[in-house]
């Protein structure tokens, strides 16, 4: 399903269960910890400079915000999680509302592809590997990207990806997609990626 990134909104910030729209439009959800380059990738992938806000104060946004696609799909970007100076009641809101939308979500069976999005520079964390567990119990697809490229050079970053198929996801077939919000670079493999899942 082709879809013009030019007709893009801003549909809505959900904050609670009950906020989420309830229309069969496939969703491909983007997770991943405060300050990865969510809203980067984002941006990138629609081809603007500032839909989705880049926040200087990682943590700051406890909501699942649902970008309307061409009228065609929902882009849904996750609130961030791992932020260790959020407060004990903000973090207890973000697992709610984030287990909310996996499990409880009442457009659930429209949810076609959830991005993890890692930074390269660090590998996975704690709560990355906890995501993906999560998601691979609850049987939920999911591709990791690994962002920040630009910040290795090329063989850095060949050599950084081998070495993680190898040892943090061996034997699982996950190879991150390397991603840069600066170059650009794996833009068109996420959206063709996109597209496969929600004609899936």
């Amino acid at each position: 399903m082709k879809f013009n990134v030019n007709n893009v909104s801003l549909r809505l910030s959900a904050g609670k269960l009950s906020q989420f729209p309830r229309e069969p439009k496939p969703q491909i959800a983007l997770s991943g910890r405060s300050n990865v380059g969510k809203s980067s990738l984002i941006n990138t992938l629609l081809c603007r400079k500032s839909l989705a806000r880049v926040s200087s104060a990682p943590g700051k946004t406890i909501t699942v915000n649902f970008y309307d696609i061409d009228k065609k799909l929902y882009l849904v970007d996750l609130p961030g999680y791992g932020y260790a100076r959020r407060s004990q009641e903000s973090k207890k809101s973000w697992s709610t509302l984030t287990e909310d939308y996996f499990l409880k979500n009442p457009s659930g069976d429209a949810l076609r592809l959830v991005l993890q999005l890692i930074d390269i520079r660090t590998g996975p964390t704690d709560d990355d590997i906890m995501m993906i567990n999560f998601m691979v119990e609850n049987e939920i697809p999911f591709e990791v990207v690994a962002t920040k490229t630009d910040k290795l050079s090329k063989a850095q970053l060949a050599a950084t990806l081998d070495e993680l198929e190898k040892t943090v996801f061996k034997g699982t077939g996950i190879r991150p997609i390397p991603f840069s919000a600066v170059s650009g670079d794996g833009r068109d493999t996420l959206m063709r990626m996109i597209e496969e899942a929600i004609e899936g």
